[in-house]
This record gives structure tokens, sequence and C-alpha cells, in this order.
């Protein structure tokens, strides 16, 4: 009864936009906004725990994202030159953004490009930045992934796994023309059971995002070699899935998928650069601040009290820490010359009974004593 009950494939949502009045709201454009909003977040929580300031990384996101964007579409439109300026294509619809259609080496590309720039504004270390935000990114790009189960895309050959993908045809409510993006399913008759390739992805992302957090904790990896970890964890996956995909790309060198070439390269670089990279967790913000040799409460020096486990955690706290003791230590100064006691204040006892006989004696003429 119960197997009866579930169903056999998955299902594919019945349509993608639905339309509020005259605004349409788009599945696709709703989860990239979703994954952009995940990354500033973790990406903020993980760059405030190795020593930035917290806001540095919305200011940085305000050049990352747009750049990102248009790189991704870019990439899209350059790789699939055809649909938009061969015969029949439409150059305008280049620009339609919403319709789906972001590559993520234009957008990683074009976007560590307007990250560099928001990190020269801040002072900022690129690499250190793009260390944070390597298990955020990669998270964003699995949560944009359901936009593609939304438009029916990124699907592989036919199958007859039990986790195939039911396609199912649609049209346009009013015209009843066939309109795959935009249109809605009026019969949930499957035209095609496929393998579910966008879900793979979307799953090998999480398990690329879980493998950085854990070995940037586990090595401590600094110099943006947490994010070359998760380039190449990245690109093996998305070799293999590359594979397994049947829509329409452009290919080369006779019948590959661009993508896989793509992958393949930039596999190759990856691990290049975290074979040759080596170096401690560079030192910035409030970990800069903290640092020097004259600071009896450097952040290194609280890492070994009250530990969490958890070394973001744990800087984090020392962090705050830090931030504690330099706002108070102006504080500290005034002190003497305000109201609070200190060594160099009349009141003070001396801490020397025969100091302090000594200096009861006038050693010279009243009229010579200190005031």
């Amino acid at each position: 009864m119960l197997a009866a009950a579930l169903p056999t494939y998955l299902p594919s949502p019945p349509q993608g936009v639905w339309e509020l009045g005259p605004v349409p709201l788009r599945a696709y454009a709703l989860c990239i906004i979703a994954g952009i909003v995940v990354a500033i977040l973790w990406t903020e929580r993980r760059f405030v725990a190795r020593g930035g300031e917290p806001g540095t990384v919305t200011d940085i996101a305000v050049y990352a994202v747009p750049f990102g964007l248009i790189g991704g579409r870019l990439y899209h439109v350059a790789t699939d030159w055809s649909t938009y300026f061969g015969p029949g294509g439409n150059p305008v619809a280049a620009l339609f953004i919403w319709q789906g259609g972001l590559g993520i080496w234009g957008a990683i590309a074009l976007g560590g490009v307007g990250a560099w720039i928001g990190c020269r504004r801040r002072g900022i270390p690129l690499t250190a930045f793009a260390d944070a935000a390597a298990p955020g990114i990669v998270t964003a790009q699995a949560i944009g992934r359901l936009g593609n189960w939304f438009n029916q895309e990124l699907y592989g050959a036919p199958t007859t796994l039990p986790w195939g993908l039911e396609i199912y045809r649609r049209i346009d409510p009013v015209t009843g023309a066939p309109d795959n993006l935009t249109g809605i399913a009026v019969d949930t008759t499957p035209i095609a059971i496929v393998q579910p390739t966008f879900l793979y992805e979307l799953l090998w992302n999480l398990a690329v995002a879980a493998l950085v957090v854990w070995a940037d904790r586990r090595f401590r990896l600094a110099h943006g070699r947490a994010f070359a970890l998760y380039v190449a964890g990245y690109t093996a996956g998305r070799f293999v899935i590359e594979l397994l995909r049947t829509d329409p790309a452009t290919r080369v060198f006779g019948d590959v998928r661009i993508n896989v070439v793509v992958s393949a390269v930039v596999f190759l670089g990856a691990v290049f650069y975290l074979w040759w990279v080596r170096g401690p967790r560079e030192v910035f913000g409030r970990n800069a601040a903290g640092s020097g040799d004259d600071d009896p409460g450097t952040p290194e020096s609280v890492a070994s009290t009250n530990s969490t486990g958890d070394p973001d955690e744990d800087q984090r706290a020392r962090n705050e820490a830090t931030a504690r003791r330099q706002e108070r230590s102006p504080a500290a100064e005034s002190g003497g010359k305000g109201g609070s006691a200190s060594s160099s204040s009349v009141d003070a006892a001396p801490a020397d009974p025969e100091q302090e006989r000594e200096e009861d004696a006038p050693a010279e003429p009243p009229s010579a004593a200190k005031s």
C-alpha cells in the first residue's frame, strides 16, 4: 500500500513562473537570490572568525555580486553564441538573465575581479576573503541548481532508475503553444524520464562545502588554499556530471562538451595551486591590530583558554576579546589624567617604606622643595 502511494520517479514542478499581477515571480531568480544571501551570511561568519571587521563582506559583495552575475551571463552567451546570434536567434534575449543561463566559470572569474576591487578598498587580502567565501559560494551553487529543476533543464539521458526525473510538456495557457520555461504543465503525464543531473550536482556541491569546512578546520588553510580546494572539488564532480548530460551544449574537439574541457583545465590549475602555495593564515583586521609584541592579550594568547573545540568559534572569541581590549585601552590611558588612581598619583602609597622616609626627609632647603 505504501509503495503504491509513493511516486515512482521524481516529479518536476508543473511550472517555474507565477504571475503576481503584472510582475512575474520566477523560481530561478528566487533560487539565485537565496543562494547569494546564504553565501554572504556564511562568508560574513567565517570572515569575522578570521579577524575581519563585521560588515566588510557586505561591502565587498556590493562589487562581487553584480560582477559575478554579468560574468556568468557573458560566459553563457559566449559558449552558446548561436542561440542568440545565429540563424533565427534573438540577440536581445542575451540580456534576459531571468530566463536562465549563468556560467559558473564566468561568474567566479568576473566576480573575483569585483571582490578584488572591494578588498582593495577595504585593505583586505583577496586570498583571505576567498578562503572565507569558498563554502558559501559552492552552497549558493547548490541552491541555484533548484532553479534548474523548476526550469526543467540540466538533465541527462533517459533512465529507469527510481530517482529518474519526470519531464512534462508545458504550454502557454493563453496561446497553447509549447513553452518549457514559462509555461504550465496541464498534464502531469511525463514525456520523458531522465537522469536528474541537476540533483547530482546539487548534492555534490553540498559535499564539497562540507569538505572545505572540514579541511579548513583540520589544516588551517590560508592564502587561497581553501578556495582552491573548493574549485578542485567542484570541477572534479562537474567533469563527471557533464558527461551524463544530454541537453544542448557547445561542443569542441569534435563532440566534447565545452564544460568538460573547462572542468579538466581548471581542476589541474586548482590542484597545482594547492600543491604550490604554503604559509600561515594572513593577519589582518582585528588580528593585525592586536598582534603587537607589547600587547599581553593577543588573539594567540587567548587560544589556550575556554576552547570550544571549533577553531572558527575559538577565533571569533579571540577577535571579540581583542576588540574589547582595544576599546578599553584608551580609557586606561586617560584614567591617569582624569580621576582614576595611578602609580603617578599623589595619593598613591609608596611600595617601599624606606623610600617613604627618604622622601619625607628634605634633601634641600625648604625654598627649593617640590610643590
